[in-house]
């Protein structure tokens, strides 16, 4: 399973608030190129802006590339925040290409029909941290602009990038990896599919229209339950209650897919899942939505290399409602029984409804998948990348 989390450097919801995460580990060196051709390509009908962002590997601080390839270092004079210039905006009339250095944590974005406002503030350390365009609150004023954005990683062991409705979908964007390991392609959403995923939220009824954002009678993105964690308080509890007290009389199996962990026995004792010294506590719908928090907190300095292969695959199989049905995760996951529950998270359960591929992550851990031929999550990912194309597409 090769994991966003991993290549990315930090979680979504670090993505998702308005600072850039300060404390990031470089990633480890090897043998991929030191730079890479980039192919930004617009065929979304009208004009765009792209923006590549991220961590320099070689400055390990915040930085955008410019159009002619060279790294904007952005430096924040206080702690009011400051507007990043307009030269680290590459307007995509047709096709472009880049060379981009080696960076982590990354994000290309495209805006449609107008450009986007990042600002820098100075944090208490010193270091600049680069304000994203805030998609949450409709004070910001990239609120009602249509932008997308991918994320990459490419540093010395390989380019790693995919598309992602972790925190929302907006404008569609597809990927293509040229390497001589061979071609790899997501083809992301298609013209027209937001406003399915909009009108199929809508249709569910309840409180799943409320992800649904507009700007000016249009729909300009449709949000995943993790950033309106109030409007769905206790919508997965009583899922998670009638898993809990199946597996306090029968074993729920864990396969970790690790050779030197391999396959690993719980049950329900008292109020926890248990397995060996690893105690799960019951995860409410914000901790199922966000991957992040209670029982599937990340502490990878701390917790046990069981655990940490536990926590994926338990936020997967909750996330796609499967537990009732299948004690022995992620083996004999049928993917055409995802979220067939009534209670389940219908936003990835659209999404990928609307994928032509069915590939994209709805969720942190949609990398989770029972095989290692199988792919959930539509990524590419290849140590000896060539040329690595992204592609806007219309939205209508």
């Amino acid at each position: 399973m090769v994991s966003r989390r991993r290549f990315l450097g930090y979680s979504a919801a670090a993505l998702s608030s308005p600072f850039w995460a300060q404390a990031i580990s470089a990633p480890f060196a090897s043998a991929a190129p030191e730079s890479l051709k980039f192919v930004l390509k617009n065929d979304s009908g009208g004009p765009a802006t792209a923006y590549i962002a991220g961590f320099s590997e070689a400055e390990t601080k915040a930085v955008f590339i410019k159009q002619d390839g060279t790294p904007l270092f952005p430096e924040a004079g206080g702690t009011e925040p400051e507007p990043v210039g307009p030269e680290a905006g590459i307007p995509v009339d047709g096709t472009v290409e880049v060379t981009v250095p080696r960076m982590y944590g990354a994000r290309v974005y495209f805006a449609l029909n107008d450009t986007l406002e990042f600002q820098v503030v100075k944090g208490a350390d010193g270091a600049t941290s680069v304000v994203h365009p805030n998609f949450v609150s409709n004070e910001d004023p990239n609120f009602g602009k249509d932008w997308t954005f991918a994320e990459f990683t490419l540093n010395g062991e390989q380019l790693y990038a995919n598309i992602s409705y972790v925190d929302f979908v907006a404008a569609p964007i597809g990927l293509h990896l040229k390497a001589p390991s061979g071609d790899q392609e997501v083809p992301g959403m298609p013209t027209g599919a937001l406003d399915k995923v909009a009108q199929g939220l809508r249709d569910q009824g309840e409180n799943w229209p409320k992800l649904v954002q507009e700007a000016d009678g249009r729909v300009v993105r449709v949000l995943n339950p993790n950033h309106r964690a109030a409007d769905f308080e206790g919508y997965l509890e009583p899922y998670v209650d009638e898993a809990y007290s199946k597996y306090a009389g029968e074993s729920l199996f864990i396969d970790t897919q690790r050779e030197d962990i391999g396959i690993l026995e719980g049950k329900v004792e008292g109020e926890e899942l248990v397995f060996g010294a690893e105690r799960f506590a019951k995860p409410s719908s914000v901790d199922i939505w966000g991957c992040n928090s209670g029982p599937f907190a990340n502490n990878p300095d701390s917790d046990s290399q069981e655990r940490l292969a536990i926590v994926p695959r338990l936020a997967a199989a909750f996330n796609r409602t499967t537990l009732l049905i299948n004690p022995n995760q992620p083996h004999e996951e049928d993917p055409a029984t995802f979220y067939k529950n009534d209670i389940t998270n219908h936003y990835a359960r659209v999404v990928h409804e609307n994928l032509p591929d069915g590939k994209g992550y709805a969720f942190a851990y949609d990398d989770v998948s029972s095989n290692a031929g199988e792919d959930h999550s539509g990524k590419v990912n290849a140590g000896d990348p060539e040329v690595f194309t992204l592609t806007l597409g219309a939205m209508r």
